[in-house]
């Protein structure tokens, strides 16, 4: 079984994989909460459609200052702009 998108696409997209993993994490949730608020079943698993997300480039991490954070902020596209 193949992993798609490649792992090393997503790296390179993100920076790292601790990064990858964080991100993709808490959007997993944020898309699980989402759909559990709304009651709406997921057609995708939530992991799955954060991983297309940060493929796609919906999803990237946000700069982040030389203080460390507690979890790295997550920011879709969108509300970048």
């Amino acid at each position: 079984m193949m992993l798609y998108p490649p792992m090393a696409d997503l790296v390179d997209r993100v920076g790292s994989r601790y990064l990858l993993v964080n991100l993709v994490a808490r959007r997993a949730r944020d898309l699980a909460a989402e759909a559990e608020e709304s009651g709406e079943p997921m057609d995708e698993k939530p992991v799955s459609e954060a991983i297309q997300e940060v493929y796609n480039g919906k999803l990237v991490a946000a700069e982040c200052s030389e203080e460390p954070a507690a979890e790295p902020e997550v920011q879709p596209e969108a509300e970048q702009e």
